[in-house]
């Protein structure tokens, strides 16, 4: 029970200290997965209701090959599937990083 105990304590402390950041990350979240929606790549999207984007890429592409075009420009996503791409946004990401999220994705 050592492991639950762990986990707990990360819940309470992102609760006591970062519950106003997670606004943040949604709207983080909700700016780059509108700039995905603009892409000819992207099929569809599932609703954005936190800070998880995962969206369905049209053939010929493939999730696997968004994911490492993204990666080499320094966006981390994972291939969930081999139509699925999956991207978080998260504490360490800051409104910049969101703002050039957005501007890479745009050139693509």
């Amino acid at each position: 029970m050592r492991q639950a105990g762990f986990m707990a304590a990360t819940g309470i402390y992102a609760l006591r200290n970062h519950i106003d950041r997670l606004q943040q990350d949604h709207e983080h979240a909700a700016y780059i997965a509108k700039a995905l929606l603009e892409k000819d790549f992207v099929q569809s999207m599932m609703p954005v209701e936190t800070n998880i984007i995962i969206f369905e890429i049209k053939p010929p592409y493939t999730a696997k090959s968004v994911a490492e075009t993204l990666k080499n420009k320094g966006i981390l996503t994972i291939d969930i599937s081999p139509t699925q791409v999956r991207l978080v946004t998260h504490l360490n990401v800051s409104p910049e990083m969101a703002e050039q999220t957005v501007r890479i994705i745009q050139q693509l």
